[in-house]
């Protein structure tokens, strides 16, 4: 199930131009005083500040935004449950692809792409199973291509077991499914956040039909060894959105210190994408300012 408007930004990216995505939506919830759900970060704006959550999106659309991404990260089941709202899985999901939907309607750009975002990461020590995850994974794809979203984007895969579940969970939608992975250095090495290298996973997910992989909700100084790690293991297309705040782990919150302005952003970006990368955005910490700024360079 391929919507005329992914077939088309495609067919962009298989010419070689490049794409650029939104940024960051829960660390703007944030910044916008959305009170965060224990458990589940700022997932829960999508039905206690509508609003909110729209005009972040519409704000990413004005600047350039080519995609934008459902505010369903830490919605998922199993995330949910941890926070002991289980019940509202399908309303909050629901209401984020909706919001989403009606930012781009209101844009008057209807060639904009809602991407539902999916992931297996959990804020407590209580993971799902394997198939459980699947499971879960599946589910929330199903509402998200139901409500008219037009790709899958798996966001912050940082074991490959795991990754490999959603994969297959997200799949089961029909849609097209794009992966996103979190990297960071270890004993020399790039490394998914869980440890494993980051060659490994894209060894694993060789024949998982997935036509680009990002990396994201990584350090900006971690990208361009991730590109080269790409380069050579990697033959799809690729993305990157990177995250530039830090987090009180004791208290779960962003530190809004602007780790690196709008222009040194772009500046990034655009050696990313002198080294390959096509579909570019942000992902914590990225706000509109950063997104304009981006979308002189692409």
């Amino acid at each position: 199930m391929v919507t005329e408007r992914y077939q088309a930004v495609w067919d962009r990216v298989r010419a070689g131009e490049r794409i650029l995505i939104d940024g960051a939506t829960g660390t703007e919830c944030e910044r916008h005083g959305v009170p965060q759900v224990v458990n589940i970060w700022n997932s829960g704006a999508a039905l206690s500040h509508p609003q909110i959550v729209q005009t972040i999106h519409e704000e990413y659309i004005d600047c350039g935004a080519q995609i934008i991404i459902t505010n369903t990260f830490s919605s998922s089941r199993h995330c949910l449950r941890s926070a002991g709202i289980e019940d509202k899985f399908e309303d909050l999901t629901n209401a984020a692809v909706r919001l989403a939907n009606e930012a781009r309607d209101n844009s008057g750009k209807p060639d904009v792409l809602v991407a539902g975002g999916i992931t297996h990461w959990v804020w407590t020590e209580t993971t799902p199973s394997l198939q459980e995850l699947e499971t879960n994974t599946r589910d929330q794809a199903m509402l998200m291509a139901k409500g008219g979203c037009d790709l899958i984007m798996l966001e912050m895969l940082s074991h490959i077991d795991r990754l490999l579940a959603c994969i297959d969970g997200a799949h089961a939608s029909g849609l097209p499914v794009w992966a996103g992975v979190s990297v960071k250095p270890k004993e020399g090495q790039m490394c998914l956040l869980g440890g494993e290298p980051l060659e490994d996973a894209l060894a694993a997910v060789k024949d998982k039909n997935l036509p680009l992989i990002s990396i994201m909700h990584t350090e900006v100084d971690y990208i361009d060894e991730c590109l080269e790690i790409l380069k050579t293991h990697w033959n799809g297309a690729i993305g990157v959105y990177a995250h530039v705040c830090q987090f009180d782990r004791a208290e779960t919150k962003a530190i809004f210190d602007d780790m690196i302005s709008p222009a040194d952003y772009a500046s990034a970006s655009k050696r990313w994408m002198d080294q390959g990368a096509q579909v570019i955005g942000g992902c914590c910490g990225v706000r509109k300012e950063h997104i304009c700024e981006l979308s002189k360079v692409i």
